[in-house]
C-alpha cells in the first residue's frame, strides 16, 4: 500500500501504514499501558490516589525503601523528594512549605525550565539526602507546585496516550523530508506546552523544516534530542543473549567505550554476530570483567614467546584464563593438534629453552590433546560497524 504524504494531505495515521504481527498476552498488556514507563502499574485515575500504582520494579534503577518501616529517624531529608518522569528520568524538588505529606507513588505538578511538568514522587526521607551525596549535588533549586488535581490528571493522561501517535507522524514527517534519522521516543510535558523529540542518526541531521512542520501540526514548542544507539536500546528494551533484560534498560546508566580489543583481552572470538548486543555495538558486558582478565594476563608468559622442543618448534594458539592452560601447536605438525599445557610447566619449558636447551616433545607436559579448530573468518568491515 503506498504511504501517502501526511503534510500536504494531513491523513490519519492510520490510513499511513498497516502492520499485522503476533501478539502475546503479555506484549498486548505491557502496549495497553502507556504509563508503564513512568513506573505505574496501569492508568491512573483521576478520582482517586494513584500512590497505590506506583511499582519500583517497572522503573530503570528503581530505588526500594529500605526505611519505610522506621518511622522516625533523625538524619531525614523531609523538604525534599526525587520525582520519576518518563523513561527513567528524574530530578531532584523542594517541596512546598505546608503540612500536606507526600508519599512515594504521589503524583505531583513540578516546575520546569518553562511551564510545569507533572511527574510521580519516587523517593523521600533519607535516601535522598544519600542520592545528593552520592551524585554530589550541591543544591536543589526547582520545586513542586502541589499534588497533581483532577483535571491535572486528565490532561497528562491525553497527553501520555498521544505520545505514540505523534511519533509515528514525526517519523512519517522525516521520510517525506528524505531526513537520514530515526524518532524513537516523544514525551510530552506535563502542561501540554512542549514536547522532546529523541533521535538518532549516523550523521548531522539540518532538521529545521523538520520542526516548523511538528511546531504547525501539534502546536507546541519542539525541542530535539539526539541520542545514541545505546541509548536507543535503552529505551526501546529487551532480553539479551544472557537471557536477563538488558543492562541499559534495568540499571546501566553511563556507558563506556568498547571495543574489539577488549573482546581479544578475553579470548573471545571476533564474531561480530556473538559480540555484538541488540543495539548493533559491541556488548557493554564486555567491560564488566575486562580488568580482572588483564590482572590474570600478567601471571602468563607472552604467548609471542616460542617453546622449543626435539618434534619441533611450538607457537601459542590460544590460553584459558580461568584453567590457567595455554595451548601451543607444533609449527611444522600440519595434523592441526593442538596440547594445552599449564602455565607453570609453560615456565619450566621457557627456563630449559633460555640454558640454550629443548625439552623432549609437548606431549610430555600437555594435559589435553585436541584437534585445532578451524579459524573463523573475520569481515573487517563487520568488526569495524560494532567498534565504538
Amino acid at each position: 500500500m503506498e504511504k501517502t504524504n501526511f503534510i500536504s494531505e494531513n491523513q490519519e495515521l492510520e490510513e499511513d501504514i498497516h502492520i499485522s504481527c503476533d501478539h502475546s498476552y503479555e506484549a498486548d498488556k505491557i502496549a495497553a499501558n502507556a504509563f508503564m514507563s513512568r513506573g505505574l502499574k496501569s492508568p491512573p485515575n483521576p478520582e482517586e490516589n494513584n500512590a497505590s500504582l506506583y511499582d519500583y520494579a517497572c522503573c530503570q534503577l528503581g530505588n526500594y525503601d529500605w526505611l519505610k518501616d522506621i518511622e522516625h529517624h533523625c538524619c531525614g531529608e523531609k523538604h525534599l523528594v526525587e520525582v520519576r518522569f518518563k523513561n527513567g528520568n528524574k530530578d531532584f524538588f523542594n517541596l512546598p512549605l505546608s503540612n500536606e505529606r507526600y508519599e512515594v507513588g504521589d503524583i505531583v505538578v513540578v516546575e520546569a525550565a518553562t511551564g510545569n511538568d507533572i511527574g510521580i514522587v519516587s523517593m523521600t526521607g533519607h535516601q535522598v539526602k544519600l542520592k545528593l551525596k552520592n551524585l554530589d549535588v550541591k543544591a536543589v533549586t526547582r520545586k513542586v507546585y502541589h499534588k497533581a488535581r483532577a483535571n491535572d490528571i486528565e490532561k497528562w493522561i491525553t497527553l501520555v496516550n498521544s505520545e505514540n501517535e505523534t511519533m509515528m507522524k514525526s517519523r512519517y514527517a522525516a521520510w517525506d523530508l528524505k531526513l537520514n534519522m530515526k524518532v524513537n521516543d516523544v514525551e510530552y510535558q506535563g502542561d501540554g506546552s512542549k514536547a522532546i523529540f529523541y533521535y538518532s542518526a549516523d550523521e548531522r541531521v539540518d532538521f529545521r523544516e523538520l520542526i516548523k512542520i511538528l511546531a504547525e501540526k501539534f502546536r507546541i514548542r519542539i525541542e530535539m534530542r539526539q541520542i545514541g544507539v545505546r541509548q536507543e536500546a535503552s529505551r526501546l528494551g529487551g532480553i539479551g543473549s544472557c537471557g536477563r533484560e538488558l543492562c541499559c534498560s534495568s540499571w546501566l546508566r553511563h556507558f563506556k567505550s568498547v571495543n574489539t580489543g577488549t573482546a581479544k583481552t578475553q579470548q573471545l572470538s571476533l564474531n561480530p554476530q556473538k559480540l555484538a548486543g541488540q543495539c548493533g555495538k559491541l556488548k557493554c558486558c564486555l567491560n564488566y570483567e575486562h580488568e580482572a582478565y588483564i590482572e590474570e594476563l600478567k601471571k602468563f608468559p607472552s604467548t609471542q614467546t616460542i617453546l622449543y622442543t626435539d618434534k619441533g618448534d611450538a607457537a601459542c594458539h590460544k590460553i584459558d584464563i580461568f584453567k590457567k592452560l595455554m595451548w601451543y601447536y607444533y609449527k611444522n605438525d600440519y595434523s592441526h593438534s593442538l596440547y594445552a599445557i599449564p602455565t607453570e610447566k609453560v615456565l619450566e619449558i621457557i627456563a630449559i629453552n633460555k640454558k640454550t636447551q629443548k625439552v623432549e616433545s609437548l606431549e610430555k607436559y600437555a594435559e589435553i590433546n585436541q584437534a585445532k579448530e578451524n579459524e573463523l573468518e573475520v569481515n573487517i568491515d563487520d568488526l569495524k560497524k560494532i567498534n565504538d
